[in-house]
């Protein structure tokens, strides 16, 4: 009985040192964890975000997000950000449950956590942009309101 123990043990501990890196998104813990960008606590199971990836010769890591603004601004500073490995995924704003977010249509004029505005969904509705458009929205709220690290915002010029 005792080998046994011993050769699931050793199995299990060389499981987890394999190579192969995992995919699709984590679980979360809500209200427990906070955004890799801004630090606020990931709360909202409708308008979050999570990216994995890593150096290329690297196992991929995941990261947290609590708005798919705060996901894409990041990721852009990555210098792994195009490599094939790369996963970014969102949750529906509808049903919770995570998407890919390369997949998903985006909805503008949410009340989301950062303030980025767009809500994710599988389903194309009027007016409703792909991910390409979502980051062009992303990096023209980001130039315009400078959000960056906690949420910090900048004065208006005068």
């Amino acid at each position: 009985m005792r080998g046994l123990f011993r050769m699931l043990l050793i199995s299990f501990l060389l499981a987890g040192c394999s190579g192969e890196d995992a995919n699709g998104p984590g679980e979360v813990r809500w209200d427990r964890e906070s955004c890799t960008r801004c630090a606020m606590a990931i709360g909202d199971r409708h308008f979050s975000a999570q990216v994995r990836g890593g150096m290329a010769g690297q196992k991929t890591r995941l990261y947290k997000f609590d708005d798919i603004g705060c996901a894409v601004v990041w990721l852009d500073g990555q210098p792994w950000k195009d490599d094939v490995r790369t996963e970014i995924w969102v949750t529906d704003q509808q049903s919770g449950e995570w998407i890919d977010a390369r997949l998903a249509s985006y909805v503008a004029g949410k009340v989301t956590p950062m303030d980025y505005g767009l809500g994710a969904q599988l389903e194309v509705s009027p007016g409703a942009m792909d991910f390409s458009g979502a980051m062009e929205h992303i990096h023209a709220v980001d130039a315009r309101k400078h959000l960056h690290g906690g949420g910090h915002q900048h004065p208006a010029p005068n």
